[in-house]
């Protein structure tokens, strides 16, 4: 016989005396102690279903003292602009034969002094200054408070006679921020700091509930079909509608008049992406793959490995498409309790997954790209069943449990992720 007694501590802790320490009374005094085991049932419960729900469960959830989460995200500094006015050349001297000239892009905050930029669309000259070779190349001098940027070309044009000329360059052109470049005697240089952005989102509280009547629990049945069979699908049923809000939830806040209380919407990692990519539809071949792993995997974007989860429009179209030694179609991988078709290209390895999901939320031709190493779950209540004692309140002649999960999903490198849409032709 059991004889332990659950105490408060000093601090508002929980001790158990008088007896061992069981399972019954640790979910008693700690409800989420335990939760890793429940979590190691669940993703067992149709994983394929749920993928981006699986992923977050078996990656492990932090508990959050709030039903409101804030969160913090870094991105990266801008790489490129474009040049908001045509420069037109001038044959101006300058000290040290580089003459300065004066440019304006569209986010001249971007750059600072000793900062250089490669002009891809424009060419750069050899020494001569005539002759044609590789982009060219500007290097910035200094920022005038009245905007714009004082830039030399390291690789200019001769001009009038003079050499080292920033040559023409037309609106529009792309301006790519490359490395600092000091001189010798520089200590300093521009000052660079990065501060993380301040994100929110809600944690929903989602809920099921099992009943079966006593009369129903003893009744013979020509199939073994018990409580738990029950409570296996309304956790399946649960999860398919979770999987729905993590996608593609609108994070905010309801009022339930009936209920006369506020409810909390969580919002979905498919608004929370940094990045997105469109192709067309009926002309998805290896070329549109190939466009779709680089904007996948370049520009600061992340790991290597990402999963790419479409719809059975985008799916079947990688199906149909023929590989090469710049795309193969590897074995089945099975990772996070998830079996992945792996797709190699240069740029990265995609481990492509089919969700019907995509397909009843209106999304039949699109899909997304998550970097698993950037996805985190906050539980605010960690997934639980509670026992409903319904016949001794009078209500109903039935055992009844309901299943309560209270959490979120949070991108925290939002560029590293990507929404891939379908256009028409």
């Amino acid at each position: 016989m059991n004889n332990s007694t659950i105490i408060t501590g000093t601090a508002g802790g929980k001790h158990v005396v008088a007896g061992p320490l069981t399972t019954e009374l640790t979910n008693e005094a700690s409800p989420s102690l335990l939760r890793n085991e429940i979590d190691d049932r669940i993703v067992k419960i149709r994983p394929m279903s749920t993928p981006i729900d699986q992923l977050s469960r078996w990656a492990g959830a932090r508990l959050c003292g709030s039903m409101i989460v804030d969160y913090y995200s870094v991105d990266t500094k801008p790489t490129d602009t474009k040049l908001k006015v045509d420069y037109e050349e001038e044959g101006i001297s300058g000290a040290g034969g580089y003459p300065i000239a004066t440019i304006f892009t569209e986010n001249d905050s971007m750059f600072e002094p000793s900062e250089t930029i490669l002009v891809p669309e424009v060419s750069g000259y050899e020494s001569d200054g005539t002759t044609q070779m590789g982009a060219l190349v500007l290097y910035v001098v200094s920022k005038p408070e009245s905007g714009g940027l004082c830039v030399i070309a390291a690789n200019g044009k001769r001009v009038e006679g003079e050499a080292n000329c920033v040559p023409s360059i037309p609106q529009g052109t792309q301006l790519v921020r490359m490395g600092r470049a000091a001189a010798e005697l520089d200590v300093q240089t521009a000052q660079f700091e990065a501060l993380p952005t301040k994100s929110r989102n809600y944690c929903q509280i989602f809920k099921a509930q099992v009943e079966q009547s006593t009369f129903q629990k003893i009744a013979n049945k020509e199939v073994g079909w018990s409580f738990s069979d029950q409570e296996e699908v309304a956790i399946i049923d649960m999860r398919l509608g979770m999987e729905k809000n993590f996608l593609f939830g609108t994070q905010c806040r309801v009022y339930d008049a009936n209920k006369r209380n506020e409810v909390l919407l969580t919002g979905g990692i498919w608004n929370q992406a940094g990045r997105q990519h469109t192709y067309t539809t009926g002309k998805f071949d290896s070329n549109a793959l190939v466009a779709l792993s680089r904007d996948a995997f370049t520009a600061n974007a992340g790991s290597s490995r990402k999963i790419l989860i479409g719809g059975t429009g985008l799916i079947e179209s990688i199906n149909k498409m023929e590989y090469n030694k710049v795309i193969t179609a590897g074995d089945t991988v099975t990772k996070w309790g998830i079996d992945f078709n792996e797709l190699r290209t240069k740029f990265g390895t995609l481990y492509v997954l089919h969700s019907e999901i995509f397909d009843q939320c209106g999304h039949y031709n699109d899909g997304f790209v998550l970097d698993p190493e950037y996805l985190t779950k906050y539980c605010h209540v960690p997934f639980r069943t509670e026992l409903l004692d319904l016949k001794k309140s009078g209500v109903r002649n039935t055992d009844a449990i309901v299943i309560t999960e209270a959490s979120c999903l949070v991108l925290r490198y939002p560029q590293a992720h990507m929404r891939v849409i379908a256009k028409t032709a």
